[in-house]
């Protein structure tokens, strides 16, 4: 994992979100690139930074009955908590973020582009 500053660090083997909400892993916050291999710029400080995300659902509360561990979420831009590290007792890291089921967009098999 990067030296990133994530909100908490936790050591835990599974969580559990609560009510209807989703969390999610392996959000894509790196710059996007065409077809044709065109990169484009991740942040200009005003508007090509700003668009929904992609990220893996890593579990979801009891009340959620509409979007399954596995699949991909779309989420609204800035819907989504600051990362959480959680350390694995195996040794293994993982980056959770919480986002309410309401800021999701739509649901995939695989993440696509989004612009």
């Amino acid at each position: 994992m990067k030296n990133i500053d994530y909100a908490h660090h936790i050591e835990a083997d599974d969580i559990s979100p609560i009510k209807d909400h989703v969390l999610v892993q392996d959000m894509n916050f790196q710059a996007p690139v065409t077809k044709g291999g065109v990169f484009l710029p991740n942040d200009d400080g005003e508007s090509s930074g700003i668009r929904p995300r992609w990220a893996k659902v890593h579990a979801v509360g009891p009340e959620q009955k509409e979007i399954n561990v596995g699949e991909w979420a779309l989420v609204d831009h800035g819907r989504w908590t600051r990362g959480i590290l959680v350390k694995k007792p195996n040794g293994s890291e993982l980056v959770l973020r919480r986002v309410d089921f309401k800021d999701i967009l739509g649901v995939s098999d695989k993440p696509t582009n989004t612009y």
